[in-house]
């Protein structure tokens, strides 16, 4: 069924009225006399008044010769097997030059969360070869632990390296990978990272770009992630999804709730953005009776540093813990510049020690949080009276700290699991815990 004339453009939206037998969340065709039709989707119903979102943005529409047709569905994406070693945009049309994907089945990109009664608790940890991450702030599997940075810190690197070094043993894994507003260099580095890690067959990329529509960035993460679904709970994978940038995510839904005149909540961001959010980060994790599993990790780049920014806080809210970059170890060349006393993985506990790592693990985290917190302090007394005037215990600290520093966090080839420890171990000089 097909409507022509728009009562209203308002930035990425168009405004149809005198529409009958259109659906809330329905994908609609906007048509136009030169150029393909655009997707859109009903976000908003009133009467017989339809607002809809243009995914490629309302750029050259005209209200008297733009049409909209119903096509009584919602969004989907057409899924098999074949996706694994693709590339496509943001709105998973294939960008790789290798056509459509053979469909066996097609979902919608609008999944719910898994309903709690059937969640299955996450136990079991992921190596990612970080010793910052596998020994102090372990992913586990079916976690979602969120990277904070900011502007200039390398957190396009240590997702990239997450994605290509990340292993299960003996398990099926795949990743997931989709990227929201990036630049043409920073979409290319990846592309190269996965090929030349051997990694790009078990992965998938979604790729927005930054001169692609803000709105598109909308539905990027939610097809991201109903493939993700579709491996994990068709095919078994254990499946590593990466989100970045989720900053430029937020930026795109505040755009939007702008135009629809909505009242904005804290630093002009939409007041559902936390249930937004959560529609997402939601979507990890164990669902009972299916092998697979889905691990997330969202990266977002923090306004002006302040994790206290509606972004990350919100974000820290819903998901299990944070990694938090820092510029300071960043200046000091140290890669992952990793800050690991406000960084925190709350599902470690149920992860690691006896039957998962080694039964040392625990206690080895524990000494090493509670000896570099200590760091701080003698840093921070050495400053007002200077280091030839510390005790002696306080001298040793200010030593263990660039030794954790430069030895443990800073490192150029992946680590396994007993090499961290072992180099923890050594850090106070091979005494038993």
């Amino acid at each position: 069924m097909e409507f022509f004339g728009l009562k209203e453009i308002r930035s990425s939206l168009v405004i149809i009225d005198k529409i009958h037998d259109a659906a809330f969340d329905d994908i609609v065709e906007v048509k136009t006399p030169s150029g393909p039709p655009r997707i859109g989707r009903i976000i908003h119903l009133y009467g017989d008044t339809a607002v809809i979102l243009v995914f490629e943005g309302a750029r050259g529409l005209t209200s008297d010769s733009t049409s909209v047709r119903l096509t009584g569905r919602p969004l989907q994406m057409p899924l098999s097997e074949e996706i694994l070693g693709r590339e496509f945009d943001g709105l998973a049309r294939p960008k790789d030059g290798l056509g459509a994907v053979f469909s066996k089945t097609s979902k919608p990109i609008e999944n719910t969360p898994i309903n709690p009664t059937h969640r299955i608790y996450p136990r079991n940890y992921i190596h990612t070869g970080f010793s910052a991450i596998d020994g102090l702030i372990t992913l586990i599997r079916g976690q979602k632990l969120p990277i904070f940075s900011a502007d200039g810190l390398p957190h396009n690197q240590l997702a990239a390296k997450i994605a290509t070094q990340a292993t299960i043993a003996d398990e099926k894994f795949a990743v997931v990978f989709a990227a929201m507003g990036i630049n043409h260099a920073t979409a290319e580095f990846f592309r190269n990272t996965f090929i030349e890690s051997g990694q790009y067959e078990r992965t998938v990329m979604f790729l927005n770009m930054a001169d692609d529509p803000p709105t598109e960035r909308i539905a990027t993460p939610r097809f991201a992630l109903t493939a993700a679904e579709y491996l994990a709970y068709t095919h078994d994978y254990h499946v590593l999804v990466i989100l970045t940038d989720m900053t430029a995510y937020a930026e795109a839904l505040r755009e939007i709730s702008s135009a629809r005149d909505e009242i904005p909540g804290r630093k002009g961001f939409p007041g559902y953005m936390y249930s937004d959010l959560a529609s997402i980060y939601e979507r990890a994790g164990i669902h009972a009776g299916k092998r697979g599993s889905i691990t997330q990790i969202p990266i977002l780049t923090m306004p002006a540093e302040d994790i206290t920014h509606p972004i990350p806080d919100l974000t820290g809210y819903i998901t299990e813990g944070q990694i938090v970059l820092d510029r300071a170890l960043h200046k000091k060349g140290i890669f992952p510049p990793i800050n690991v006393l406000p960084s925190l993985s709350r599902l470690m506990k149920d992860g690691i020690g006896e039957g998962f790592t080694t039964k040392e693990h625990p206690g080895i985290a524990a000494k090493l949080f509670a000896a570099y917190a200590e760091v701080g302090d003698a840093r921070a007394l050495s400053s007002v009276i200077g280091e030839e005037d510390l005790s002696e215990k306080d001298r040793n600290l200010l030593e263990f700290g660039k030794k954790f520093e430069q030895e443990f966090l800073n490192q150029k080839n992946p680590r396994s699991m007993n090499e961290t420890l072992a180099l923890a171990q050594t850090l106070f000089g091979g005494s038993p815990l």
